[in-house]
């Protein structure tokens, strides 16, 4: 912890003549690390809960710079809406506004959740900036309908089938004609999914995400939640192999699981404990080597 208080103020960028707001927190005596927020889906620089305000507080109180910002269309920032796959040049414009106006940053850290995780890997993806060192991705985004299907079956249907109460209700016909609908669905997404070409796999935003993540060369945190079909699809897929065949075996590669988390870690607890992790391994980056692929509990303690 720093010895005197942290510092937040606005600061505004320009992105292809579009004004764009950040808030910058500075610690009082901060390092050469710096962490830029990525906000992702139709939210501003608060995001849910005001999550992004209190860990970029906590980040600050522990001497480290943080900048988080609206993209363009979004918050108090000018120009047209725009999706997750289409924010490098914000992206970009941020970690320039942040290394002028935090100048002891010399190394910058990408933080997402959802597809702001996904936007971060597909900016590398797009650019290879030498100045991203590390990333820290949050239940990355990698929704397809085939997958999605796979995963509701995996980890809904299944279960339901193990319950007695279901079958009584079905024998009963208690069950919603509009969710036995949706299993079918799921049936059939699932099945078409895993007999479509791999051309249309290569040509996807998930391929470039699986691109980025196989070819960066810093250290890579990923915190997953336990109660999160984002969250499950992306271990799935990981799972899957094909595009992301290795993944869970890259150097550098740290994995957090919180089981008892929600998407957006909504409870205090979870909230904290991804506060702590974030604040443990940002202070592992000081070592120039990356570590092994590694798997933590909720305390950080590690996981065989």
């Amino acid at each position: 912890m720093t010895d005197s208080a942290a510092t937040e103020r606005a600061v505004t960028f320009e992105c292809h003549g579009d004004a764009l707001l950040g808030i910058l927190h500075l610690p009082a005596a901060s390092g050469d690390i710096g962490v830029l927020v990525i906000v992702g889906g139709p939210q501003y620089r608060a995001g849910s809960h005001r999550q992004f305000v209190l860990l970029a507080r906590a980040l600050a109180d522990a001497g480290v710079a943080v900048l988080r910002f609206d993209c363009r269309g979004m918050g108090d920032s000018g120009g047209d809406p725009r999706s997750f796959e289409a924010v490098d040049e914000d992206i970009a414009a941020a970690i320039a506004a942040l290394l002028h106006h935090a100048p002891g940053v010399r190394r910058v850290v990408l933080w997402g959740l959802c597809d702001g995780a996904s936007a971060a890997l597909l900016y590398l993806d797009g650019t290879g900036d030498a100045r991203v060192h590390a990333l820290c991705l949050l239940n990355p985004w990698v929704r397809s309908d085939p997958g999605f299907a796979h995963t509701k079956i995996k980890h809904y249907y299944t279960q339901r089938l193990r319950q007695r109460e279901f079958w009584g209700k079905l024998l009963r016909g208690k069950v919603a004609a509009a969710a036995l609908t949706d299993a079918a669905r799921s049936v059939r997404l699932a099945v078409s999914g895993a007999s479509s070409s791999t051309a249309t796999a290569r040509s996807s935003f998930q391929e470039r995400m699986a691109r980025a993540l196989r070819s960066f060369q810093g250290r890579v945190l990923l915190i997953l939640s336990g109660r999160d079909y984002t969250a499950r699809e992306f271990t799935d897929s990981v799972d899957a192999a094909g595009i992301w065949r290795g993944t869970w075996q890259l150097p550098g590669l740290e994995r957090c699981d919180l089981p008892d988390a929600d998407h957006t870690f909504s409870e205090e607890i979870s909230r904290e404990a991804v506060e702590n992790a974030v604040r443990r391994w940002l202070a592992s980056l000081s070592a120039k080597t990356a570590t092994s692929s590694s798997r933590v509990d909720l305390h950080g303690h590690p996981q065989r």
